[in-house]
């Protein structure tokens, strides 16, 4: 059997990543806007250390990009950077789970939420 090439690799890794709803969702938030984990966290209702590994599972599939300010750190979706399958995959996942009931109401709750500074949202 052959091995497989870096490519084919990292390929498969976004696909995974891409592969599970919660992250899906993650996607979804970041396309719109850069977050922090406390602001992910609070869309999802989830757990700040659950929130944080499916963001590890994203970035080490390239899926998203992360910068730190401060004490900060913020997620963004993967930009124009990025190689070409995967600008290619995050278009068709945000594409096609735009319409859904779940991104409907991330959404609403993302507006309100980054209508809040961080430094408010993620006390304590």
């Amino acid at each position: 059997m052959t091995k497989y090439n870096f490519p084919m690799r990292s390929t498969i890794a976004a696909l995974k990543a891409a592969s599970d709803e919660t992250r899906v969702r993650i996607l979804l938030a970041l396309s719109k806007h850069e977050l922090c984990v406390c602001q992910i966290t609070a869309i999802l209702d989830l757990a700040p250390s659950t929130v944080s590994k499916h963001l590890s599972i994203l970035y080490g599939a390239e899926l998203v990009r992360m910068r730190k300010r401060g004490k900060w750190v913020f997620y963004s979706i993967a930009g124009a950077g990025a190689p070409k399958r995967i600008r290619q995959l995050l278009d068709w996942v945000i594409a096609s789970a735009t319409g859904s009931e779940a991104a409907r109401h991330d959404l609403k709750k993302l507006g309100k939420i980054t209508s809040v500074p961080p430094e408010d949202l993620c006390k304590g």
